[in-house]
């Protein structure tokens, strides 16, 4: 049990740094950034632009490799990615930029 307690969060660590790297960062030798150059404005390239669609398929052969049952599996899957998504807005920076303010016409 602690085990796999064990694997899932350094699993939810691997599912981050990879999103991270993919979607944010250049890469050793700009390698990441000619993926993405490659890629374009189409819809492999838009798919590289979002961290939470990059997340989902980063977390997709961890939650094959952790799980025992299709349920577990596909289960693990998702909470990877949003492991992943939570931690992604707990060390980005705000700036100090305030949410749009939001009223509805009555």
């Amino acid at each position: 049990m602690e085990q796999n307690i064990f694997y899932f969060m350094l699993s939810v660590l691997a599912v981050w740094r990879l999103t991270h790297l993919f979607n944010k960062e250049d890469g050793p030798f700009d390698i990441i950034f000619l993926l993405r150059k490659k890629a374009g404005a189409g819809f492999f390239g838009s798919l590289l632009d979002c961290f939470y669609c990059v997340s989902i398929w980063i977390a997709l052969p961890f939650g094959l490799w952790l799980g025992t049952t299709w349920w577990e599996k596909i289960l693990i899957w998702f909470a990877l990615s949003g492991a992943a998504c939570l931690l992604e807005q707990a060390t980005t920076k705000n700036n100090g930029k305030q949410p749009p303010i939001y009223y509805e016409d009555e």
